[in-house]
């Protein structure tokens, strides 16, 4: 009778282990480059690195509760220029969101741009930790409001302007560093309005919606469908196109930032969609990418030469 109270015991544990859910969000590929810098300490380099992997996959930044294969696949990857002080660095930080396309092995790129304002303090074994309500730490600022950034454009594609939320919290870590004296937090910092406060403050814009709305049309209607019915899904993506196209004739900011960092993003996979469409939809698509994106109109025009 002990033998089988043990046994039950024993599997009412196991169990509980099995099926435990986790919450950290992001799984999260981290990169430190000091290459340029020289004659320095090398280990403070390794260090930092392993400090931010640990926290950007570590911190439980929302209260979902996800599986350890639902997390957010993502890079951080920094690139130090300039050591300025023992414990003060200046170089850029990359960003990169990959999302799983349904029913596939494929996974879509949906960020992948670089910020060059980015300069911040490091004190080796102190450790990096987040308080929402307050900027304390240029790095662990920047750190954090990219990772909500992910987590909402991730959000975004699965369910329509389902990552406000997490946006919200992106502005807030924005409106805490209004007076830290590193760049990149205020309106006039940088050029062209691409900066960590333009992209934000245009995500939650109400002139953006059709591009927020085109994350998420794009990838449920589209991606997701183009295993099983590609002709119904290359006509959705078309569909979600003309969202992006009546932003851009709106103009609600004269640089659109967030709207050129989706493209810079997607054009690749767009012009690879589309090389196998029918004439008349690729004349549709193209029309609609060279109106929305001059600057890359010479590759969207490989989508008409495929015929």
């Amino acid at each position: 009778m002990k033998m089988k109270l043990l046994y039950s015991l024993f599997f009412l544990i196991l169990a509980a282990f099995t099926s435990v859910s986790y919450s950290q969000e992001l799984n999260c590929n981290v990169q430190v480059s000091a290459q340029k810098i020289q004659g320095s300490n090398r280990q403070v380099f390794i260090n930092m690195q392993k400090d931010i992997f640990e926290f950007m996959n570590n911190t439980v930044w929302t209260n979902m509760v996800i599986s350890y294969a639902e997390r957010i696949d993502c890079n951080i990857l920094i690139n130090l220029t300039d050591q300025l002080s023992a414990d003060e660095f200046r170089g850029t930080i990359q960003v990169q969101l990959r999302r799983p396309v349904y029913n596939t092995t494929y996974n879509t790129t949906m960020l992948n741009f670089i910020d060059n304002n980015f300069q911040f303090r490091y004190v080796e074994f102190q450790p990096l930790e987040f308080d929402p309500a307050t900027h304390r730490s240029n790095l662990v600022s920047v750190l954090a409001y990219y990772a909500y950034i992910i987590i909402g454009i991730d959000a975004d594609s699965f369910a329509p302007e389902g990552g406000t939320e997490f946006f919200q919290i992106a502005e807030k870590i924005v409106n805490n560093a209004q007076n830290a004296p590193e760049l990149g937090w205020k309106p006039y910092d940088g050029s062209r309005n691409r900066n960590r406060y333009w992209l934000v403050k245009n995500i939650l814009d109400k002139e953006y919606a059709g591009v927020r709305r085109f994350l998420y049309d794009y990838h449920i209607n589209g991606l997701d469908r183009m295993e099983s019915r590609a002709a119904e899904a290359r006509t959705n993506i078309v569909e979600s196109l003309r969202l992006v196209q009546e932003t851009w004739r709106k103009k609600p900011d004269p640089y659109m930032y967030f709207l050129q960092i989706i493209l810079d993003a997607k054009s690749d996979e767009i012009v690879n969609i589309f090389s196998e469409a029918f004439p008349e939809e690729k004349g549709r698509v193209v029309e609609i990418l060279t109106e929305i994106d001059p600057a890359n109109k010479a590759k969207y025009q490989k989508i008409i030469s495929t015929d």
